[in-house]
C-alpha cells in the first residue's frame, strides 16, 4: 500500500501524534486531501528540544514521557521516534492564513468564508505568519510502533512495509 507522507520535525512530529497540535502550518499550499503519514524527521535541533522542555510543549507531550535511570537516579525524558512513521491522520482542507484569518484558498486568490485564527496551544504549536498555509488534520492516530522510514521534503509517497497493518 502506498500514501502520502509528510516528514516533520521533533516535537511537531509527536504533538501531531498524540492530538495536541491539529493543524500543520506550511509555507506551500497543497491540493491533496486524503490518508496522510506523519514521519518524525531524523534531524535533531536542540534549540527545539529546548522548547519542548517549556510549557505548553510538556504538558502536551506527557503522552510521550518515559523514566530512564541515569546514574542511579529516576529521570524523566521525552521518547521521539526519529527517522520513523508515528502516525496517520486525515488531511481534509488547507487555508490561506491571513493577517487574523484562515480561508478557503483558490487560484493565488482568497475566497469563502473567513474563520478565525486558532488560540490558545494550536497557536503555539504552529507558526500563522499571514501568507502561510494552514493544513487541517483529523482522525490522527498514534501508531503502536514506529515505522522506520526514509522522509522527503515536501509531500511524498511512502510505502507501507509489507506485513505492516495499519489501525
Amino acid at each position: 500500500m502506498n500514501m502520502k507522507a509528510i516528514s516533520l520535525l521533533e516535537p511537531w512530529a509527536s504533538l501531531v501524534a498524540v492530538g495536541a497540535k491539529r493543524i500543520e502550518t506550511r509555507s506551500w499550499p497543497t491540493n491533496y486531501r486524503g490518508l496522510l503519514a506523519i514521519h518524525a524527521s531524523k534531524s535533531r535541533r536542540p534549540m527545539h528540544m529546548d522548547l519542548a522542555s517549556g510549557e505548553p510543549f510538556r504538558s502536551a507531550l506527557q503522552p510521550i514521557r518515559k523514566v530512564i535511570e541515569v546514574r542511579g537516579e529516576n529521570k524523566i525524558a521525552l521518547r521521539y521516534h526519529f527517522g520513523c512513521v508515528i502516525a496517520i491522520c486525515r488531511l481534509v482542507d488547507c487555508l490561506y492564513i491571513g493577517p487574523t484569518y484562515l480561508s478557503e484558498y483558490y487560484d493565488g486568490k482568497t475566497c469563502g468564508k473567513k474563520l478565525p485564527l486558532p488560540t490558545g496551544d494550536e497557536l503555539v504549536f504552529g507558526n500563522y505568519t499571514p501568507g502561510r498555509f494552514a493544513w487541517i488534520l483529523k482522525g490522527v492516530i498514534r501508531l503502536p510502533e514506529p515505522i522506520p522510514a526514509k522522509g522527503w521534503r515536501r509531500l511524498w509517497n511512502w510505502e507501507v512495509p509489507e506485513g505492516v497493518c495499519l489501525p
